[in-house]
């Protein structure tokens, strides 16, 4: 069977310090630095999933500055992407705040032509939390966005929230690119099933590592 690769462009934006590089290089190299460096304008990483049959997800992340002085380089990265994450800190309500004029922004450039996601990151300060679970979620419904929480340091939901954008991202561009069959599915979706059946794995996660990572998306 000949392989097919899907490549997509996902760009992270939020505030300095939320933990967008950590949530790259966990994801990317399953490392994290408990000291804090700050992104110079922009970082790349990639990683390639593997999906059922013989298709395969290629994912070009790019990490974007969160210092305001960077912040007109945004749309350099963010407008040709098909996927992004907007990141706060849960103990942190101002990065949650900023999160909002991300969104309008992105809306203002790109319509709904990108999946956005909203990440709640550092869930292991979970009692330091000043932004409630259940608001961020109401918010994430209130625009159609997805919502996921996770940590980079304990590696808790990174690799799901991963997979979960690149199912949307997929079924995405299945819809806008795909003449659909009259009853409500693409090509696509009957060649690999619905949104809840479509399973992905990266090409380079073990069975014991599945089985210890986390819960997020939920």
């Amino acid at each position: 069977m000949e392989e097919t690769i899907r490549a997509f462009k996902v760009v992270l934006l939020g505030e300095g310090a939320v933990g967008k590089t950590s949530l790259m290089v966990r994801y990317t190299e399953d490392k994290f630095n408990s000291e804090h460096v700050s992104t110079v304008q922009a970082a790349f990483a990639s990683k390639t999933l593997a999906l059922g049959g013989a298709a395969r997800v290629e994912l070009a992340i790019w990490d974007t500055a969160g210092q305001e002085r960077f912040h007109a380089l945004g749309p350099i990265y963010y407008r040709d992407s098909q996927g992004a994450l907007l990141v706060y800190d849960i103990s942190d309500q101002k990065s949650f705040d900023r999160v909002k004029n991300w969104v309008k922004e992105l809306r203002s450039m790109l319509a709904d032509k990108v999946v956005i996601f909203i990440i709640g990151n550092k869930i292991d300060l979970a009692r330091h939390r000043t932004v409630p679970k259940e608001e961020a979620k109401e918010y994430s419904q209130s625009i159609g966005a997805n919502f996921c929480e996770c940590s980079a340091k304990t590696n808790e939901g990174v690799s799901e929230l991963f997979s979960k954008l690149a199912i949307e991202m997929l079924n995405k561009a299945s819809e806008e690119t795909e003449d659909t069959d009259g009853i409500g599915t693409t090509p696509f979706q009957r060649h690999y099933g619905s949104r809840r059946s479509l399973r992905i794995a990266d090409e380079d996660e073990t069975q014991a590592e599945r089985k210890r990572r986390g819960k997020c998306c939920r």
